[in-house]
């Protein structure tokens, strides 16, 4: 099996929902049941690349790819993970933060070799220039985290390997605006810190809202970074440039989710 990373970088904020209400969150996003981490499914992906082949000359490379009724496609797609989350930061407006665990992932799954960071206790950090303090501290939503010492060698090198998972202009900031915080404070984040709108239907005869029309949606904040593992047979090298090819004339953009129509669910996409 021959393996690529492939990345999404939200423009927008995403919305793939769970399908069921979870506490005061009407319709909530897809979730890791262990970790509460953000995941855009396998088949959610493959649906949205394989809208690309509509036109009836490709039919044979989306039967290839994606498979009909008779027989099962020649690409696999695993779950995008998130990787990268942002976060207020009271220095530098905004920040990236990602963990041990997340990396981990990221290292097995794109074999690339990271030197990932041990972090003494849960409120210490690895943070970017531009969102640190003077005296090693980094102001995260509520939280006050520390620097752990003689570690920037480590965050330069994790941060350079980020760097190349996007092309889209916003993630060139990922130097300077990286924190590395423990597991547990990145679950906390990004169960907690995720955007939740409340959306209407108007009535237009009367010119207020629908009943039962009010509801509360949790979406995947835009400017995350999230990835995912596409397989094929070293006999099917080929599909990954046909993917690539469609991408691009695409403008490397990709909309997934729903909400469609109102914005949600565009992203920067790259073939690694």
């Amino acid at each position: 099996m021959k393996q690529k990373i492939f990345t999404l970088f939200a423009r927008t904020p995403i919305h793939v929902g769970a399908g069921n209400s979870v506490g005061a969150i009407d319709s909530p996003i897809t979730r890791e049941r262990h970790t509460r981490i953000p995941i855009l499914p396998g088949s959610a992906l493959k649906g949205v690349l394989a809208d690309f082949w509509l036109d009836e000359a490709d039919s044979a490379e989306h039967d290839r790819m994606f498979g009909t009724q008779e027989r099962s496609g020649r690409l696999f797609f695993g779950e995008a993970r998130t990787l990268a989350f942002p976060l207020r930061s009271a220095k530098g407006a905004f920040a990236w933060i990602t963990c041990p665990l997340a990396l981990l992932r990221f290292q097995r799954d794109s074999e690339k070799s990271l030197s990932v960071p041990v972090l003494p206790d849960t409120m210490s950090c690895l943070a970017g220039n531009a969102v640190l303090f003077e005296g090693g501290k980094t102001v995260l939503e509520e939280y006050v985290l520390t620097q752990i010492p003689n570690a920037t060698e480590d965050l330069k090198k994790i941060s350079s390997l980020l760097l190349e998972l996007s092309d889209d202009p916003v993630w060139s900031e990922i130097t300077d605006h990286l924190v590395i915080v423990s597991d547990e404070m990145f679950s906390y984040f990004v169960e907690n810190a995720c955007e939740v709108v409340t959306r209407i239907r108007i009535n237009d005869a009367t010119g207020t809202v629908d009943n039962g029309a009010l509801f509360n949606q949790e979406q995947v904040p835009s400017e995350t970074l999230l990835y995912t593992a596409i397989s094929a047979r070293k006999e099917d090298d080929d599909l990954f440039e046909i993917l690539a090819r469609k991408l691009g004339e695409n403008g490397n953009q990709l909309q997934i989710g729903g909400d469609e129509t109102i914005g949600l669910g565009v992203c920067s996409v790259k073939l690694m």
